[in-house]
This record gives structure tokens, sequence and C-alpha cells, in this order.
């Protein structure tokens, strides 16, 4: 880089006065000149010649708008000469573009996105328009055409797609410009502030010669590229819940995505245990000024410490050491909890109709069954974990031995594993008894060990006359009913299961919850990991949904089972397999 020349004179020094000086001399000289140029009339040249005139103190250089007259030109508006090109305009520095740009709100388009829905999204969640917030929808015209396909019958995605067609009736109203988009916060949803677009003309864009347009899915992946082509500026995005399309449409190199609205977890993993096992150093931090005191037979203690703010109510903690401790937690005030200590159902003298718990987790689960407090528990666990058995036989001690309830009503999702047998002959009963299997094998155990072990039916002596008898009274106090005439019921003093819980939708799963009415409990059964359903998974399960929204409400309680009961041989192949 080459040097700077040196300068070829000394500087020198400004004296302030004469800087003042010389920024008010254009305005002394514009004054003198002032009489002139009132008293002007016909002399344009006289005028020119002023105007053209050099100054003494030329104007400084400004940067800004040119936008501002110079003082030349408002001196010959006055004169009443007309418009004049002056030689220099005297420009006057402006903010207004500055004060604009930073008080004016960002633009939209750039920051928002397009989301281009597929028709499973809708029928699977049709309040699914509105999930978006701030950001765009758009329908595709085989979107609706597929709606319109799914909206004849009694199924609940035909009931889904009735649905969106009502919202959508209601949302057009009268609105004729569908081109520029209609607000989603039309019904109500303050949240969704974007708008929806409907595709109102012929789109198609550049895919593979090889990929039939007959197919509904290429035609909706044709739309999506050419919005992208369109808004080359803007993130267009695909939502689908079919893996396969999301896959065509990564592979196409489209931004694709699942509908998450409707998952309550990303990992099941992170799914609540209700069961939190407590660090070796807890006695230390948390011993210090322990209250206890007795009530009903039930010890209760007060601790203080950090850890008390993450436990949850009815939540189950456990610590295995020199000092065991087995308690539920009952009350929660920042750092202050209240522990309950447990009944042990592992000893034969507790038995629940001849049924002892074989672990910790049964233990823990047989205290929230036996409570009369508890109206609503959660039992998660693989298969062989006893939820079945352990639910029957306390129910079975609630009706028949001690009255709190009046009966057990079983209901189950008729999902076949394999394929469909056909029709069922018989009544509603006889109808769901081949999918009760579950509930034959455990009724056959549990009066197996009451005539055998001696419990309520001791007399009997274990003769057959005895076992057929109790079975009998067993099957009167036990109704299976189906989920499709759930609707409309109101359950009084009942002991309601829910068994394979897992394969119910959120929406059917608060249908029946809320059929509970005074004094029924609810028991929900199941495995997440066996979902049969084709349209449901781990995070968006009904149980799932459950034990999220129920964690922490004091009349309900939730245990995940982790150790199988059944047999070595079931327990060693649900490990390998």
């Amino acid at each position: 880089m080459p040097l700077p020349k040196l300068p070829t004179r000394p500087a020198a020094i400004l004296d302030l006065t004469t800087l003042e000086r010389s920024a008010k001399a254009p305005t002394r000289e514009i004054e003198e000149i002032q009489p002139e140029l009132d008293g002007l009339t016909s002399t344009p040249t006289l005028l020119h010649k002023i105007i053209e005139a050099p100054t003494a103190h030329p104007a400084p250089t400004t940067f800004g708008l040119d936008t501002a007259p110079s003082i030349i030109d408002i001196q010959a508006r006055k004169a009443g000469v007309g418009k004049v090109s002056p030689a220099k305009k005297v420009v006057q520095p402006s903010t207004s573009r500055s004060t604009k740009r930073a008080g004016s709100k960002p633009s939209s388009t750039g920051v928002t996105k397009l989301f281009v829905l597929d028709t499973n999204v809708l029928l699977h969640d049709p309040s699914s328009l509105f999930r978006f917030e701030e950001h765009d929808v758009f329908l595709p015209m085989m979107t609706l055409e597929e709606l319109d396909h799914q909206k004849k019958g009694m199924t609940e995605v035909a009931r889904n797609a009735r649905q969106v067609s009502r919202s959508l009736d209601t949302l057009v109203g009268d609105h004729t410009k569908l081109d520029e988009g209609l607000p989603l916060d039309g019904l109500g949803h303050k949240d969704a502030t974007g708008r929806l677009y409907f595709q109102t003309k012929a789109m198609s864009g550049t895919l593979p010669s090889d990929l039939p347009m007959g197919k509904a899915d290429n035609q909706i992946l044709s739309v999506v590229r050419s919005l992208q082509e369109q808004f080359a500026t803007r993130e267009v995005v695909l939502v689908s819940k079919d893996i396969n399309m999301r896959l065509k449409a990564r592979a196409l190199a489209m931004a694709a995505e699942d509908y998450f609205n409707d998952h309550v977890l990303e990992d099941s993993d992170l799914l609540y245990t209700g069961v939190l096992q407590l660090p070796e150093n807890f006695w230390n931090k948390h011993g210090k000024g322990v209250e206890s005191w007795q009530q009903g037979g039930i010890t209760f203690y007060r601790i203080n410490g950090p850890l008390c703010s993450q436990f949850m109510i009815n939540q189950f903690v456990y610590f295995e050491g020199p000092m065991p401790l087995y308690a539920q937690v009952r009350e929660v005030n920042g750092k202050t909890a209240v522990l309950a200590t447990l009944r042990d159902y592992t000893h034969g003298k507790n038995n629940v109709w001849g049924v002892t718990s074989r672990n910790r987790e049964q233990n823990f689960a047989m205290n929230l069954l036996m409570n009369p407090e508890c109206d609503f528990v959660s039992l998660l666990g693989q298969a062989g974990t006893g939820k079945t058995l352990m639910t029957l036989a306390a129910g079975l001690a609630q009706v028949l031995e001690t009255k709190r309830y009046t009966e057990i009503i079983m209901t189950r999702v008729t999902v076949p594993v394999g394929e469909d047998i056909g029709f069922l002959p018989g009544t509603e009963e006889e109808k769901m008894m081949p999918w009760m299997g579950a509930l034959e094998d455990n009724l056959d155990v549990l009066n197996m060990g009451e005539t055998e072990g001696g419990g309520a039916t001791s007399n009997s002596h274990g003769n057959e006359w005895g076992r057929a008898a109790t079975m009998e009274l067993i099957r009167s106090k036990i109704k299976v009913k189906s989920l499709n005439f759930m609707r409309g019921r109101t359950f009084l003093n009942k002991y309601l299961i829910i068994d394979e819980a897992q394969n119910l939708t959120p929406k059917q799963m608060k249908t029946l919850i809320t059929r509970a009415g005074p004094g029924t409990k609810v028991v929900c059964l199941g495995n997440i990991a066996q979902i049969d359903t084709p349209y449901l998974t781990e995070g968006s399960s009904g149980l799932t949904f459950v034990v999220d929204r129920f964690k922490g409400w004091p009349h309900a309680g939730h245990v995940t089972l982790q150790r199988g009961e059944r047999s070595r041989l079931a327990d060693y192949a649900g490990e390998v397999l």
C-alpha cells in the first residue's frame, strides 16, 4: 500500500469566533439583498445575476434527502418570478426516515411460514387449522376433495371431516376474494393470528416425470413445489401425518413436518412415572427438623429441603438404605412436604382378595387402588406386570366385601391384533366376551386363590360347588360394556376399568372419564408400547394424555410398573424379543 503524500504547507488552528461569524454570514447577505428582491418587478437579468453571484462563504455540504428547498428558492418564490434552478442548493438534514424505520414493525412476510396441510392432519385433529399461531395456512384443492370423500359415515374420521367442513364454511362466510386470504381468528381463536389461503387456480410445480400425477399425494406435492417457486423468500412447509408423504417431500427437497400439536410429550421416556427414588444424601439434607405424627393408623412426616419443591401430590418416594423409607407425598408447600407411610400389601395378612404385591411398584399401585380418596388411577406397564389382576382384586374386595361400590364395569377398545373375524352374534356382553379374555384369565386366578387359600369363601373348602357359586357371584357384579354405548351415560358408585387404554384417543378418553358420577372410581390400564391403532403414537395416545394431565391432582395417582411377574419365560421374552 503506498504511503500518503506529504503536506505542502503547515496547518493552522481555527478560531471559533471566526467560524461562528462565517456561519451567520449567509443570513446577513440575504437580509441585505431582501429589499432589492422585494422591489424587483420585471428585471430577471438582475435576479439571475444576484443568484449566480458567488458568495463569500459557501454553504457547508450536508448529507440527507434532497427534498428541502434552498433559501434562494424561497426568496425567489416570494418575489414572484417563478421557478429558478440555483447553482447550489442548501440541503437540510432530515431525520424523518430514521425515525420511521425505528418505530415501524418488521414485515411479517419475512418471519412467518406458510404451512400446507395434508388431509390426514385435518381428519386427525379438526381444530388443527387454528394451531399454527402467527403462521399462515394453505389448503390445496385436493385436500378439500379428500375431505368430501371422507365425510360420509358414523366413524370418528367422518365426524372430524364434517367438523372441518363446517369450520371452513363459517370462516368463508360472505367473503368473495379468497385470494387475499381469510383471518383465522374469525371463530374466536385469538392465538391464530395468521391467514387461511385456498388454492383458487391451477398450480403445478416441476416434479420428476416418473411420479404419477393422478395420485392425490403427488398433486399436493406439486402444489407445494409451485408455492416454493412463487414465494422464493418465504419458507413453505408441508404438514402431514403420513410418514411416506413426508419422506417423498424431503427427497424432493421440500420442507415437511409431522403434526406435533396432538403430542403430549416429544419423548415417551419423559412421561411421569409416579415414582421417585430419593438420593443417597437425602437424610443429610432433609433430616433436620423432621416432624412426625400419627393419624388413622398412618404416620406422617413433615420434611424440609430443596428436593421437596420437585415432589408431586400422590407421588411415591422411596429410599433404600440404612433408614429405608416408602411413602406417598400428601402435601407440597414450597420447600416443605408432608409424606405419609404406606400399607404393606406384600404381607399375607394384608392380602386383597387373596392377592399380595410381589414388588415395590405393585405395592404402590395397590395403595392407590384401595384408597377411597383417589378417584382416578392410571397404571402403565408391559405385559405380565399384574395390572389387570390387581385392579380386579381391588375391585372385587371393594364391591363384595366393603360394599364401597355397587358393581364393576369393564370396557376396552375392540382393536384386533390380526385380521377381523367378522360379525359376532349375541347380546352386547356376548359380543364383548371374545375381547375379554384377560378378564376371564384373571377371574380364574382370583377364584382359585379365594377358594383354596382360605379367603372370603373359605367355608366352601375348595370344592367345585363352592367355586362355581363364587364365580356366579363374581360375574353378577362385573358388567362388560362397549365404548360405542358410553355417550350420555352416568355411572354412580361404580368401579370403572378401562383396559387397553393406550388404543384410545384423547377425545375418547375424555368421553369415558366424564361419565363418572359421584362415588365412582376410574382405573386406566395399558402399555403405550403396544399401540394397535394405526393413527396413534406413544406421544399422542389418550393414556399418555391423561397421565400427563392428571399428575399433581390430589385425587389422582399414577404408577408405572417395572417388573413382570407372569413367568420367567414371559419375563425373558419381554426383554429379548
